[in-house]
């Protein structure tokens, strides 16, 4: 999110570099890739990874995606067509097998933790991944990272910020031929800058907003990202060097949402800025009127303290601009708004798991890991059809509520948000249709099986481990069941103490959950049934 103080200038890899012992024969100096190179890509899963895997194969690329999780690309449309590999970028045995034979790397994956150790992750990640592409012979490593205002000293950047431009460096530094992408804000449906944009904008007629909404921002469409990487593979093999890249606008954030507004039909907006409000107190402020949750927001207001816009237009020379030139700021939020209308988005902001997100899956044995499983278990036989059933269940969340005690769960999600945790506001990419791995308010999709089985992990700040689980089975007489189950896997006593504190709420939120999801079904197969009926003499014989 920010852009460099000067310019680097071009030039080969680091000098002096000798290749690996182990490493396959390099190319040919100034060669680019062959058609139908291998690509690998890091961080399919995140908001630009999953937008540009499928960008890369339709430019006859072969992509492997790296994952640490392989079935949360599952469900993902481009799935089938790709060779999907478990790996981390800090494991330097899974990274040698998952370059093996990669031309292109992408380098998408980012620490966005406030934890003390976040740069130290992001440097070693950085630096395992340089050695082993560096061995593997790949021809071209590609990292977007954010672009660094210029005249500021490097120790004065946000951490993170910091930490973006150090691994840029070390990838330079790696001996392989690397190209370095630093964008400011990107804008496009379901990205952090976008829906932070949208929010503040649509929920707030007259604000009090920080200082930095005076400050100077290039934004850049998420297409244009995306243009720019898929070029980026087919650099030659001399050119090794950072460049930045940004949108034909330069606007304050004050003008951005301005624009929006416009954009969007909505009323002029009356912005007061003011010069108190720190990036910790800026990020709870954005946290409590958007869905992007405080930890998220903060390294995203860090990097507008200073002024953001390109120092060079190099990149132009190897990946030129489409006819037209690159999509105005107008036409992006354009794009990104009918993307958000008509329930398109691909990816969002949410499509990475929060810093300190649990990951462990489902246990299969109650006594796994030598703890406790604490369940809560219910069952209806429900008057539809199971596919009516179904639809009710994979609708869930977001705009459509969980079924249960509104109140229940909006006190949770509030204190949740309060904690630092991301709350209910996140909703859902889509609002009729779910796949493994997107986000739904504080919880997140870990297994699904159409018209069978919807189970999601819990992402909100717990003393353990939380499963959802919903399944449909068909049941006599053409009729529906549906099987609900909670899981808690405790950690510590603060684990137990929570359990049995929650235990007296549960048949008025879990209990009416199953009774109200029942009932929605046995409605829509009433409403169907009526409009059959009525359709029925009229209907072509």
């Amino acid at each position: 999110m920010a852009t460099p103080s000067t310019p680097e200038p071009r030039s080969p890899s680091r000098p002096g570099a000798r290749s690996a012992p182990d490493a396959r024969p390099g190319p040919e100096s100034g060669d680019p890739p062959p058609p139908g190179a291998r690509c690998l890509v890091t961080g399919a899963g995140g908001y630009i990874g999953g937008r540009l895997v499928p960008e890369l194969l339709d430019h006859g690329y072969r992509v492997r995606c790296l994952a640490r999780t392989p079935s949360h690309l599952r469900d993902f449309p481009w799935a089938g067509r790709t060779e999907i590999v478990r790996g981390d970028v800090t494991d330097a045995e899974s990274l040698r097998a998952a370059l093996r034979d990669v031309d292109v790397a992408y380098y998408l994956v980012h620490s966005m933790t406030s934890t003390a150790d976040f740069e130290t992750t992001d440097r070693r990640a950085a630096r395992t991944f340089a050695a082993e592409a560096r061995a593997a012979g790949v021809r071209r490593i590609v990292y977007l990272g954010g672009l660094t205002p210029r005249g500021v000293p490097e120790d004065q950047l946000s951490p993170h910020l910091r930490s973006r431009t150090e691994v840029g460096r070390i990838l330079l530094e790696s001996g392989v031929p690397t190209t370095v992408l630093r964008a400011a804000v990107v804008i496009g449906s379901g990205s952090a800058s976008f829906e932070m944009l949208r929010y503040l904008t649509e929920r707030l007629p007259v604000m009090v907003t920080p200082s930095w909404v005076g400050t100077r921002v290039q934004p850049i469409a998420v297409r244009d990202v995306l243009r720019v990487l898929v070029g980026s593979a087919r650099m030659p093999g001399d050119v090794s060097r950072a460049f930045d890249i940004g949108g034909p606008d330069i606007l304050t954030y004050r003008e951005m949402m301005q624009r929006y507004a416009a954009v969007a039909g909505l009323p002029r907006r009356l912005i007061l800025p003011v010069p108190v409000l720190t990036p910790r107190l800026s990020s709870l402020w954005i946290g409590l009127v958007t869905p992007v949750p405080a930890a998220l927001a903060r390294p995203l207001a860090e990097s507008l303290r200073h002024e953001v816009v390109r120092a060079d237009h190099d990149i132009e020379r190897y990946v030129p601009d489409p006819p037209g030139g690159p999509v105005s700021f107008d036409d992006a939020l354009a794009l990104a708004l009918k993307r958000v209308q008509e329930a398109d988005v691909t990816t969002r902001w949410s499509s990475a798991a929060p810093p300190g997100a649990p990951s462990d899956p489902l246990p299969t044995d109650p006594d796994w890991a030598g703890g406790s499983l604490y369940t809560d278990e219910r069952e209806r036989d429900v008057n539809a059809d199971p596919a009516d059933l179904w639809r009710v269940v994979e609708g869930i969340g977001g705009e459509h509520g969980w079924y249960s005690f509104p109140l229940a769960w909006s006190v949770r999600g509030r204190l949740d948000r309060l904690s630092g945790g991301v709350g209910l506001r996140r909703g859902r990419r889509d609002a009729h249709r779910l796949r493994i791995g997107d986000a739904l308010d504080f919880w997140r999709v870990e297994e699904f099986e159409p018209g069978r089985l919807l189970r999601l992990r819990a992402e909100m700040r717990l003393p353990g481990l939380a499963w959802l689980e919903l399944r449909v089975t068909p049941a006599p007489g053409g009729r529906a069941r549906y099987q609900q189950r909670a899981l808690f896997h405790p950690h510590g006593l603060a684990g137990h103490l929570y359990w049995r504190a929650i235990s007296p709420f549960h048949t008025a939120v879990f209990g009416s959950m199953a009774d109200n999801i029942a009932r929605a079904a046995e409605r829509a197969a009433e409403r169907r049934a009526g409009r059959t009926d009525e359709r029925a003499p009229t209907a072509p014989r």
